[in-house]
C-alpha cells in the first residue's frame, strides 16, 4: 500500500509542492495519499517493522512536500517544525481501528460474535512454536481487556473520551 501511495503522490507532486498554504496541502496529503496507504487498516495486524515502515513515509511526504532532499541532513524534528505538524499516522490508525471496532460491537453480527469467540472453531494444534500471534484487538485493549473495552464503546462519552470522536455529536435543528 505504501508503494502505491508513493505512485500517487509523484503523480501529484506539482500539486503538493506548489506555492499553496501549508494547511491545505497537509490536508490533501492526508486526505489522497494518507488514504490510499491505509486502506484496510482496521484488520491489519501491525508490527513494530510496519510500524516503523509507516513512520518513515509520513516523514517521507513531508519531506517531498517541503522539498528537501535526503542528502540534505535535517531532522525528522526540524521537518516537523516546518510542517508544524506531529507524528500522526499511529494515531490515525488507533482513531480508524476503534471506529471500526465501535462499529461492529454496536452491532448484531457474525464478525461480533466471532471477535467475542462465540463461534467454535476445531483446531488440532498441541502447542505452537515461537512467540504468540497478535490479536486483533491487541492495540485496543489495554490491560483491563475486552469486557471493559466492549462496556467502552455500549458508553459513546467513555469512548470519544478515550478514542477521540471525530467531529462530535451531530446537533439537529428545528427549521420551524
Amino acid at each position: 500500500m505504501i508503494a502505491m501511495a508513493k505512485a500517487a503522490f509523484s503523480k501529484k507532486k506539482t500539486l503538493f509542492t506548489s506555492k499553496l498554504d501549508l494547511n491545505l496541502k497537509k490536508k490533501l496529503i492526508k486526505c489522497y495519499i494518507w488514504s490510499i496507504a491505509l486502506y484496510g487498516v482496521e484488520s491489519w495486524m501491525l508490527q513494530a517493522a510496519d510500524q516503523k515502515h509507516l513512520e518513515s513515509f509520513e516523514m517521507w511526504c513531508w519531506r517531498r512536500m517541503e522539498k528537501i532532499s535526503w542528502t540534505d541532513h535535517v531532522r525528522n524534528e526540524e521537518v516537523l517544525l516546518r510542517v508544524n505538524d506531529q507524528m500522526n499516522i499511529q494515531q490515525e490508525i488507533t482513531k480508524r481501528k476503534a471506529n471500526w471496532i465501535d462499529h461492529i460491537l454496536h452491532r448484531n453480527c457474525l464478525l461480533k460474535q466471532v471477535i467475542e469467540g462465540k463461534i467454535k472453531g476445531e483446531m488440532e494444534v498441541a502447542r505452537r512454536r515461537g512467540r504468540r500471534r497478535k490479536e486483533l484487538l491487541g492495540d485496543l485493549k489495554d490491560r483491563r481487556g475486552y469486557s471493559h473495552l466492549k462496556e467502552e464503546a455500549l458508553d459513546r462519552t467513555v469512548w470519544r473520551n478515550r478514542f477521540g470522536g471525530g467531529f462530535g455529536p451531530v446537533v439537529r435543528q428545528n427549521t420551524e
